[in-house]
């Protein structure tokens, strides 16, 4: 027998997932079905999922590969300056998108630092390079917040130990640290991965949001949104939805299969 407290929770979590599910689902029951097939295999819509996977896989790599020194820094290190760091890191998370976007256009383009990498044959803005740093810096800050909590909650003894019996500490990281986190780091991965491939507002001021260049999904919803075309915009969220659904899915069958 269910307490009322029990059914009033679960109620509530029915009742929003089923608010959330109908929400989403009335995306599929705009376009025609021809006119989603033709908007799916147009070469614009192709070009554009194909770039949304390469520098949103490209981006979350990187955001991984950073965010795990960075989080463990701050949950393990104490150092000058540590809670503006912290502030400073969880800023993006505050504000919106959009403004990264903007400080982003402004540090790599022309005025600031656009020259010097322009001098070294690399262009950032309005390339898919640019969509990858918009990506990552958007990303980013996630993974650090969910990481330092994790790092957070993993029991300093236990490195204590292992460096007590010889282990280095890039040993007691790599062998007992990263191992006891994993279920953070694996949520870190979903999250960054998500965040990448709904990046929107920062990608269109880095990217430039260019026709069949730097258009990635979010932004082929724009632009055929703003032209008019209901079809084009539509599929291009359909599979943005499919897309992040998949990739929930998959990865959670694979931390249930590694009891992760």
């Amino acid at each position: 027998m269910r307490s009322k407290l029990e059914l009033t929770f679960i109620s509530i979590t029915f009742f929003f997932t089923f608010l959330f599910f109908i929400t989403i689902g009335s995306l599929f029951l705009i376009p025609t079905p021809q006119g989603f097939f033709q908007a799916l295999f147009s070469p614009e819509m192709i070009y554009a999922l194909k770039l949304t996977l390469v520098t949103s896989i490209i981006s979350a790599f990187f955001v991984m590969i950073f965010a795990i020194p960075m989080a463990y820094t701050l949950s393990r290190y104490e150092f000058p300056l540590k809670t503006f760091v912290k502030s400073i890191l969880d800023l993006p998370i505050a504000f919106p998108e959009i403004v990264i976007g903007i400080a982003l256009l402004m540090l790599l383009g022309s005025n600031m630092l656009g020259d010097y990498f322009e001098a070294l044959g690399i262009s950032i803005v309005f390339t898919p390079i640019g969509v990858v740093v918009a990506q990552f810096f958007v990303a980013l800050p996630y993974a650090v917040r969910v990481l330092y909590s994790t790092f957070s909650f993993v029991n300093p003894r236990y490195e204590f130990v292992s460096r007590s019996l010889g282990y280095s500490e890039l040993e007691t990281f790599g062998n007992v640290t990263l191992p006891l986190s994993k279920n953070g780091i694996f949520a870190a991965g979903i999250i960054s991965l998500a965040r990448c491939i709904g990046t929107f507002a920062s990608v269109l001021f880095v990217g430039g949001g260019i026709f069949m260049k730097t258009e990635t999904l979010s932004i082929a919803l724009y632009l055929n949104l703003s032209t008019g075309d209901v079809d084009m915009a539509i599929t291009a969220g359909i599979l943005l939805v499919i897309i992040s659904f998949i990739a929930i899915i998959v990865m959670e069958k694979y931390a249930q299969e590694n009891q992760i």
